[in-house]
């Protein structure tokens, strides 16, 4: 069999709406088999994610999240992606690991964006002005055409960096620019929430990207308590990342309270009910999403 090594040239043949196409479909299958192991060095982490989709194939995926690369120069998430095929387990594909990391981490909150956002949505609010932030705006735009987009960061000069690169305004703000948002995208480092539940309205939908450790918050738990919850994995987040893990540990929500996953699509429970629900998706990203975009990534690449 010929391993293909694709890298970041193979973004040209792909598109977010047939990436969410592939998100749909692939949790149509039988449900993941996945594990996850967390290394920690102060701020720094190692993860290691493998998914099995009877199917669809295997993946491993090693990535380090060193936050302090910034001030050198260098990305702060780094790694390497395999993918083996379904019926042998033999080796078809190594997939550059920021392009499987960008399309995946974007294409999951595109995904939650479009079942659960207003589709009037038309003010875009962006929390955070780095790699993801940037990521976001493009997927967004593939469904939200006509959308207005804003950024925030705790670095002014950051978000000018970013509005210059991508077109966007900038917030001075943020409060302002919350309650203004139809659509609200947090891509931060946060250990402390950032957005209050007091400056959230009827109607608005959240996507909560940046929380991945036990000790981080984006948002408060008044946010919590005010909206319905998504998730798109229970496996992933509910037991490991701070966002839902510490509010549920202190009786402030339970695991009740999250309202579906994307196991639920096929059913069609992963969706707004009302046009004045606050509604707020929660990115936990594992290994089985990685998966589907590795696949999706090798197929697009072979029919080009």
């Amino acid at each position: 069999m010929k391993v293909e090594l694709i890298g970041p040239e193979a973004e040209a043949q792909l598109d977010w709406l047939s990436l969410c196409a592939a998100f749909e479909t692939g949790h149509a299958l039988p449900r993941a088999e996945i594990a996850d192991t967390f290394l920690y060095r102060r701020a720094d982490t190692l993860l290691n994610r493998a998914a099995w989709i009877d199917g669809l194939g295997q993946l491993v995926k090693c990535a380090t999240v060193f936050p302090g690369n910034g001030a050198l120069g260098k990305p702060s998430v780094n790694g390497a992606v395999t993918l083996y095929g379904d019926q042998t387990g033999e080796l078809e594909a190594l997939v550059d690991f920021h392009l499987v990391t960008k399309w995946k981490t974007a294409g999951d909150s595109l995904l939650s964006a479009r079942k659960l956002a207003r589709p009037d949505s038309r003010e875009i609010l962006l929390v955070g002005a780095g790699t993801v932030a940037r990521s976001m705006v493009s997927a967004y735009r593939s469904s939200f055409p006509e959308a207005r987009f804003t950024v925030w960061n705790r670095s002014p000069a950051a978000a000018q960096a970013m509005a210059a690169e991508t077109g966007v305004a900038v917030a001075d703000d943020l409060e302002s620019a919350v309650r203004a948002a139809d659509i609200l995208c947090t891509c931060t480092m946060s250990t402390r929430p950032l957005i209050q539940g007091a400056w959230l309205r009827p109607g608005q939908h959240l996507d909560l990207i940046g929380a991945y450790r036990p000790d981080m918050r984006e948002v408060d738990d008044e946010a919590l308590t005010r909206a319905t919850l998504f998730v798109d994995s229970r496996q992933t987040t509910i037991h490991h990342i701070g966002e839902i893990k510490d509010p549920i540990a202190r009786g402030v929500i339970s695991e009740a309270d999250i309202q579906a996953d994307f196991y639920d699509l096929p059913a069609g429970h992963y969706r707004r009910r009302s046009a004045e629900e606050i509604t707020i998706a929660k990115n936990g990203g594992g290994a089985h999403l990685d998966l589907m975009t590795a696949s999706y990534i090798l197929a697009a690449w072979r029919g080009r």
